[in-house]
């Protein structure tokens, strides 16, 4: 491969939480036994370099001494646009259309703020990633679950009925949609996302819909964009976009949504504009150019081709060494979620005693409770093969 993926990054005392949360006094997870490194597979950012073009830009950028105010340049929003079109074929889209966020909660939040009161009732898929509880919750918006269920082969799919049934019951008027979704790892097919807009557009649900996890699909799978299956779900969705997942740039901050209605638009930039703090960082704005370059369309192919093999690789192994373990192969993104429930009662274990296991052995990974997973473990498989080898090595020699 032309871009590195093996090799094992340093990452302690590099402001990394994914390391320095471990074994810290406030740290979150315990420091493992004696003999055995930290393979961080719990929060969900990458153990790889980032493609040398987000350097250069920033270093190039750097060199300037001056960082003033400033305003998004063209070359910003033309390498957005590029990129929509060429990852997702997304053609018409503009600069008008196009508004920052400094994260893509943030955005849920600021377009739920125009779309509903506090205290109304919005519409999520279970398993949910935490931080849509924690961002919605916070917010003052009661979450109305619609459980995900596995088809015959094991893929999660929507319960169109469920999701209806609760629309219908509870006077929704605003869901959030995760495509591809988080924690499950579906990459939705088009038809599935055109029968849930078909839904929300015959009982007048507004979306919301968070795509951060869009160009990190494995090998064979492509994003159909929300807004892109009718001109009624273009006009319905606010949806929202970031290069930190893609690139490993969350420690930088800079998300944006993208918007057709002119007037919903209008509302979500004022919306967003009211608390002062949501404003590009000009390091930020450089780093997305740089990774929007030529080269990161080639970084991101290849990336997709490691992630391919880590998660065939993990999966595999799941189903050949630890009988009563279950995982759903992902589509996309690069977690699994292991659901560990009919191991824990052949064994007489709690989910706390094993994710203790894996721990105590340098494995950090993440309770999956609290995505409403009760015996489930969610596992970050965005490090080099060799790591995801020793992780699941230990696991299987001390643990399963």
């Amino acid at each position: 491969m032309k871009y590195d993926f093996t090799s094992i990054l340093d990452r302690h005392g590099k402001d990394a939480v994914a390391i320095d949360a471990v074994g810290a006094p406030d740290g979150m997870y315990p420091a493992p036994r004696e003999g055995f490194d930290v393979i961080p597979m719990w929060v969900a950012d990458m153990n790889f370099p980032v493609v040398p073009t987000i350097q250069e830009e920033m270093v190039k950028r750097a060199q300037h001494p001056a960082f003033g105010y400033f305003f998004p340049t063209d070359e910003y929003f033309d390498s957005i646009i590029r990129w929509q079109e060429v990852h997702n074929g997304v053609t018409g889209l503009a600069k008008e259309n196009i508004g920052y966020e400094n994260g893509v909660l943030g955005g849920v939040v600021s377009a739920l703020n125009v779309l509903c009161s506090r205290g109304d009732k919005v519409l999520l898929h279970s398993p949910t990633y935490i931080g849509f509880t924690g961002s919605l919750t916070n917010s003052g918006y009661d979450i109305v679950h619609s459980p995900l269920v596995k088809d015959a082969d094991g893929v999660w799919r929507m319960d169109f009925e469920d999701m209806e049934r609760k629309i219908v019951e509870n006077k929704i008027h605003a869901a959030v949609f995760c495509s591809p979704h988080n924690p499950c790892g579906r990459v939705w097919e088009r038809w599935e996302v055109e029968q849930a807009m078909e839904l929300f557009r015959k009982h007048d649900v507004m979306v919301v819909s968070d795509e951060i996890w869009s160009d990190l699909l494995l090998t064979g799978y492509r994003h159909t964009p929300t807004q892109s299956v009718s001109e009624d779900a273009k006009m319905r969705t606010v949806a929202l976009y970031a290069p930190s997942k893609t690139f490993n740039l969350a420690g930088l901050v800079g998300s944006y949504h993208i918007i057709y209605n002119k007037l919903l638009k209008d509302r979500c930039d004022k919306e967003s504009s009211l608390c002062h703090y949501n404003s590009m960082n000009v390091m930020s704005m450089h780093a997305l150019i740089g990774a929007y370059k030529p080269e990161g369309y080639e970084w991101v192919e290849e990336l997709r081709q490691v992630i391919t093999g880590n998660v065939n690789f993990a999966c595999d192994f799941i189903e050949t060494h630890f009988e009563g373990v279950e995982v759903s192969k992902p589509q996309g993104t690069y977690m699994l979620f292991l659901d560990c429930g009919k191991w824990l009662e052949a064994h007489g274990k709690t989910l706390d005693e094993l994710l203790k296991a894996g721990w105590d052995v340098g494995v950090v990974w993440q309770d999956g409770r609290p995505f409403h997973g009760q015996t489930h473990i969610r596992m970050n498989l965005a490090l080099p093969l060799s790591r995801v080898q020793e992780a699941f090595d230990r696991l299987d020699k001390y643990v399963f």
